[in-house]
C-alpha cells in the first residue's frame, strides 16, 4: 500500500486528554492475573510501575471499531494504511507513585510521525508521548512506540533470531493460555483481535497462534524485579519487542542485576533462547 507520509506528519502535535480515578478494582484484577498473592489495595496505595496501563481505556463505541479490533484509524491516531499494528516500545519515567483513590489524568500527543523500508516493504512508526497526572501532579511519562507493516507475503523470508543473554540471575517460566491473554485484553479493554481471536490472527494475520500483548510481556518483566526486589524502586524504565510470543510455547522472563545495583537488565526469551524483548529498569 502507498503511504503518503507527509499527510500522516500532519497528525504530529494532536492531543486528547482523558481523566480517570486510580481504583482497586482493576489492581487487584492483574494482580490476580498474574498470580500475585497481594494483599487488598486501600485507599492510598500506591499504583505499581507499569499498571497505569489499566487507566485511561480506550472506550471507543462498537460502530467506530476496525476490522482488526482496533478504533478506526484517523482519528486522535493518523490512519495509516498498513493493516498489521504492534507496540514497538516504550520508555517511560516514573516521577512519582499513583496512588488508589486519586484523581488522574493522561495528556496524550503524537510526537513524531516516520516511515522507512523494512525487510519486507514498508513500515511507518507513530510515537505518542502521554503524560500522567496524580492530583495535578506529574507522574508518569510514558513515550510508546507503535509500528505499523503489511502482512507477511508467502515468499517473504525469516529473519534470524537473536540469541538471549544467558547470565540471567533469575527466571521464570510463563504458559501464555488463551485465559492470561484474555483476562489482560479484558482489564486493558484491548479489542485487538490477535490477542484472542485465533481464526483471524492465523488465517488474515498470518501469524502461528495468538500473539502475547507487548505491554504484558512488558509487565511481567518488572512484575518478576518486583518478586526478587520487592522494595526496589522504579525511577526509569525502557523495553522494546524484538520477537513476537505466542500462545503456543511457554517462554522465559529473566533478569539480572548490574554491579552498581540500579541498573536492571530484563528480557523475555522463547523456548529456543531467541531473544522476545529486552528491557532495562533503572533503581533509585
Amino acid at each position: 500500500m502507498d503511504c503518503d507520509i507527509e499527510h500522516l506528519k500532519s497528525w504530529i502535535g494532536r492531543a486528547e486528554t482523558w481523566a480517570d480515578t486510580a481504583t482497586a478494582t482493576p489492581v487487584r484484577a492483574l494482580a490476580a492475573t498474574l498470580d500475585r498473592d497481594d494483599p487488598e489495595p486501600r485507599p492510598g496505595d500506591t499504583v505499581p510501575p507499569l499498571w497505569h496501563w489499566l487507566y485511561f481505556l480506550p472506550v471507543h463505541r462498537q460502530s467506530e471499531i476496525g476490522p482488526d479490533g482496533h478504533p478506526k484509524r484517523g482519528g486522535f491516531l493518523p490512519p495509516v494504511p498498513l493493516p498489521r499494528r504492534m507496540w514497538a516500545g516504550s520508555r517511560l519515567e516514573f516521577v512519582r507513585p499513583l496512588r488508589i483513590g486519586h484523581a488522574i489524568s493522561r495528556t496524550s500527543r503524537i510526537a513524531d510521525v516516520s516511515a522507512k523500508e523494512g525487510r519486507t516493504g514498508p513500515l511507518v512508526f507513530v510515537r505518542v508521548r502521554h503524560e500522567v497526572l496524580d492530583e495535578g501532579e506529574l507522574a508518569v511519562v510514558d513515550e510508546h512506540d507503535i509500528v505499523y507493516r503489511d502482512n507477511p507475503r508467502p515468499d517473504d523470508s525469516v529473519p534470524s533470531a537473536r540469541p538471549a543473554p544467558a547470565d540471567a540471575q533469575w527466571r521464570r517460566e510463563i504458559r501464555p493460555d488463551d485465559v492470561l491473554l484474555f483476562r489482560y485484553s479484558a482489564l486493558t479493554f484491548n479489542g485487538h483481535r490477535i490477542h484472542y481471536d485465533r481464526r483471524y490472527v492465523t488465517e488474515v494475520e498470518g501469524y502461528p497462534g495468538l500473539v502475547v500483548h507487548g505491554p504484558l510481556i512488558a509487565t511481567l518483566l518488572l512484575d518478576e524485579l518486583r518478586r526478587h526486589r520487592p522494595d526496589a524502586q522504579v525511577a526509569r524504565f525502557a523495553f522494546r519487542a524484538v520477537k513476537p510470543l505466542f500462545d503456543t510455547a511457554p517462554f522465559q522472563v529473566c533478569g539480572r542485576v548490574e554491579p552498581d545495583g540500579t541498573t536492571v537488565q530484563l528480557w523475555a526469551q522463547d523456548p529456543d533462547g531467541a531473544l522476545a524483548m529486552e528491557a532495562t529498569a533503572a533503581l533509585r
